[in-house]
C-alpha cells in the first residue's frame, strides 16, 4: 500500500473516531487534510477531484532552494504506527445507549445533561465524554460570570470551577492507566489551564504518542513550547503528524524558512491541502511577501469560496496594499457568509479604517472580541484605531490586553511603544520597542521606530540610534528610511565621508526605483557640496547639474555651486 492510500486509511478512520467524542475542530481538520490527498485518476472520475484544482501551481512557485538543509520526519504515511483503532472496553456496548443519548445532549449544547447521563458508565469513551462535557459546562459558566462582573469585554478573575474534580478524577485513572489518549488530551488541557505548563506538556506528548491524528491535542501542545529549547526536548515519535506539529511550532516560534520547508515536503503527500497553503500565506506574511500572499489567498478562494478561517490575515494584507476594491469586495462575501464570525468582523473592521471612519472600525473589532475574547488580532488592530483617533489611554489598554493573550505578540507589544511615544514618553516608548524589536529583529519598522526614540529630545542618543538603523538597512527597508536617516545623522555629527557613502547608496536606490521627492533634492545638494569640498570638481558638477532640473530654491543654489567649482577650478588650472 502507497504512502498516500496509508495516510488517507488513517485520516478516514481518526475523522469518524474524533467525531465520534464531539472533537469537531480535530475531526474538521483531519478532513480536510484527507481530501488534501491527491486522487489516483486511475480510480476517481474529475468529479471527485473538483476541490483540488490549482494548487500544485503555488506549491511550484513557492518551493525553496534551502528543502534539502532541513531534515524531516519519515515521510508521510511512514510510521511505527498503524490505521488508528481505539479498543473498546467490555462495558462500551452497554455503555453504547447512554453514550448516543449524551452525545446528542453536547451536539445541542446541553452540557450538564450530558455529564448526569454518564454518571455511572465507567467505559472509557464515556468517560472523555462525561468529563469533556463537564469542562464546557464549566468554560460556559465562567464566561457568563465574566459578563456578569465586568461586561463583555472586562477583565475578570473568574475560574472554571469544574476544572478540580476533572483533574483529580484523570489523575487517578492516569495513575492507574485506565485512561486513554483522549482523557490525556483533556488532562492536559485542564494541566494547561491550572498552570502546570511542564505537567500539561508530558501529559500531551503521551496523548498525541498513543494517538496522533488528534490536532487539537498537538495546537495545545504547541502553544506551551514558546522557545526553540523546549521544542527540541520533546520526546515525540516518528509520524507525519510530527511534520505538522513542527512546521506549526516552527511559525509560531518564527523560525519561517524551517516551517516553510516542512510545509513544502508535506505537500509532497498533501498537494491540494488549504490548510497547508493557508500557513505558507501566514510565514509569507510574516517576511512581508504580501504579493505572494495574495496569489495564495486568491487561490484559496477560488477553491474554496466561502472559506473564512485566515481570511483576516488576507484582509490585512489587502489593506496594507490599499487596495480599496478587493477589501470592499472581500468584507461584503464574508459578511453574507457569516457575518457573525469573528474574522468577519475584524475584516468589515478593516474595510471602514480603510475608509478612514475610525469610530465604525472599532464598533467592528469590539463586536469580533465580544465573540471572541481571546481574539488577538482584534485587540492589536482596535489599538492601531485608537491610536488613529488619538485616545491613547484606550490604545494601551488593548494593546495590553493583546499582550496579555500572547506575550511573543511584537505587534502589540510595537503599538504600546507608539502610544507612549504619542504620549511624550520615550523612556517608555523605547522600552517597549526594545521587547518587540526581540521577538522580531528582522523586521525594519522596529528597529527604525526604536532609532527614532533614540533621536528624540529627551535621549538624544545619536550613536545607538545610527547602530539602530544600520540594523533595518540590513532588514530590507522597503520605506527607504534607514539610509536617508543614516545619512542625515553622520552629517549632523561632522562626519561628510560616512554621510556621503549613506547619501550615495540612498541615491542609488532612488534613481533605481524612479522616485523623486525631497530626499533626492537633499542628497544631490550634500553630494554636490561634499565633492567640492573635497575638490572632485568634476563629480561635484554632476550633482549640480542635476539639481538645476529642479525649480525651487536649489536651482539658484546649485547654480551658485558651480560658479564657485567653476571659478576654483580656473585657479588650480588657470587658461594657458
Amino acid at each position: 500500500m502507497g504512502i498516500k492510500e496509508n495516510c488517507r486509511n488513517e485520516l478516514r478512520a481518526a475523522v469518524r473516531q474524533l467525531s465520534d467524542r464531539c472533537l469537531y475542530s480535530a475531526s474538521k481538520w483531519a478532513a480536510e487534510q484527507l481530501v488534501g490527498i491527491e486522487q489516483d485518476p486511475a480510480k476517481y472520475t474529475p468529479s471527485h477531484t473538483r476541490f483540488q484544482r490549482g494548487s500544485s501551481s503555488i506549491r511550484r512557485r513557492f518551493r525553496t532552494a534551502t528543502e534539502a538543509a532541513f531534515t524531516s520526519t519519515p515521510a508521510a504515511g511512514v510510521s511505527h504506527l498503524t490505521t488508528p483503532s481505539v479498543p473498546e472496553d467490555d462495558n462500551e456496548a452497554i455503555d453504547n445507549d447512554f453514550y448516543l443519548l449524551a452525545k446528542s445532549y453536547f451536539d445541542c449544547q446541553e452540557y450538564r445533561r450530558a455529564t448526569h447521563v454518564l454518571r455511572d458508565q465507567t467505559g472509557k469513551k464515556a468517560v472523555f465524554l462525561r468529563c469533556y462535557s463537564l469542562y464546557l459546562a464549566g468554560e460556559r459558566r465562567k464566561e457568563e460570570e465574566m459578563i456578569e462582573l465586568e461586561g463583555p469585554l472586562g477583565k475578570s478573575d473568574v475560574v472554571n470551577h469544574e476544572l478540580v474534580s476533572i483533574e483529580r478524577e484523570l489523575s487517578g485513572l492516569r495513575k492507574n492507566g485506565s485512561i486513554d489518549s483522549f482523557g490525556l488530551y483533556l488532562y492536559g488541557l485542564v494541566l494547561k489551564q491550572k498552570g502546570s505548563d511542564n505537567l500539561a506538556r508530558t501529559v500531551l506528548v503521551e496523548s498525541v504518542n498513543s494517538y496522533p491524528w488528534n490536532w487539537s491535542a498537538w495546537s495545545e501542545l504547541q502553544s506551551l513550547c514558546t522557545t526553540a529549547e523546549t521544542l527540541d526536548s520533546l520526546n515525540l515519535n516518528n509520524h507525519w503528524m510530527k511534520d505538522f506539529f513542527l512546521a506549526y511550532a516552527y511559525q509560531e516560534l518564527r523560525m519561517h524558512t524551517e516551517s516553510l520547508v516542512k510545509y513544502e515536503n508535506l505537500q509532497g503527500t498533501f498537494s491540494f491541502s488549504n490548510y497547508i497553503q493557508a500557513q505558507i500565506a501566514k510565514a509569507q506574511y510574516s517576511r512581508r511577501e504580501f504579493e505572494q500572499v495574495e496569489v495564495i489567498f486568491e487561490e484559496l478562494l477560488r477553491n474554496d469560496p466561502y472559506r473564512i478561517e485566515d481570511m483576516d490575515m488576507y484582509s490585512n494584507v489587502l489593506y496594507a496594499k490599499e487596495c480599496f476594491s478587493a477589501l470592499s469586495y472581500l468584507a461584503h462575501r464574508v459578511f453574507l457568509t457569516d457575518k457573525y464570525r469573528p474574522e468577519s468582523c475584524c475584516i468589515i473592521g478593516n474595510y471602514y479604517s480603510l475608509k478612514g471612519q475610525h469610530e465604525k472600525s472599532v464598533m467592528y473589532f469590539r463586536r469580533a472580541l465580544k465573540l471572541n475574547k481571546k481574539y488577538l488580532s482584534a485587540w492589536t488592530l482596535m489599538g492601531h484605531e485608537y491610536v488613529e483617533m488619538k485616545n491613547t489611554p484606550a490604545a494601551v489598554d488593548a494593546y495590553r490586553r493583546a499582550v496579555d493573550i500572547n506575550p511573543c505578540d511584537y505587534r502589540a507589544w510595537y503599538g504600546l511603544g507608539q502610544a507612549y511615544e504619542m504620549m511624550g514618553m520615550p523612556f517608555y516608548a523605547l522600552h517597549y520597542f526594545k521587547k518587540s524589536v526581540f521577538l522580531h529583529p528582522s523586521d525594519s519598522r522596529l528597529w527604525i521606530a526604536m532609532a527614532q526614540c533614540y533621536e528624540t529630545e529627551q535621549l538624544h542618543m545619536l550613536e545607538e540610534a545610527i547602530k539602530c538603523y544600520r540594523r533595518a538597512a540590513n532588514c530590507n527597508d522597503r520605506e527607504a528610511i534607514a539610509l536617508h536617516q543614516l545619512a542625515k545623522l553622520h552629517a549632523e555629527l561632522g562626519r561628510s565621508e560616512e554621510a556621503a557613502f549613506y547619501y550615495k547608496k540612498d541615491l542609488e536606490i532612488m534613481e533605481a526605483e524612479e522616485r523623486e521627492g525631497p530626499n533626492l533634492v537633499e542628497a544631490l545638494m550634500f553630494l554636490a557640496r561634499y565633492y567640492k569640498a573635497q575638490k572632485r570638481f568634476e563629480d561635484a558638477e554632476v550633482y549640480c547639474t542635476r539639481l538645476l532640473d529642479y525649480s525651487g530654491p536649489e536651482k539658484e543654489t546649485a547654480k551658485s555651486l558651480l560658479r564657485g567649482i567653476r571659478y576654483e577650478m580656473d585657479v588650480e588650472h588657470p587658461p594657458p
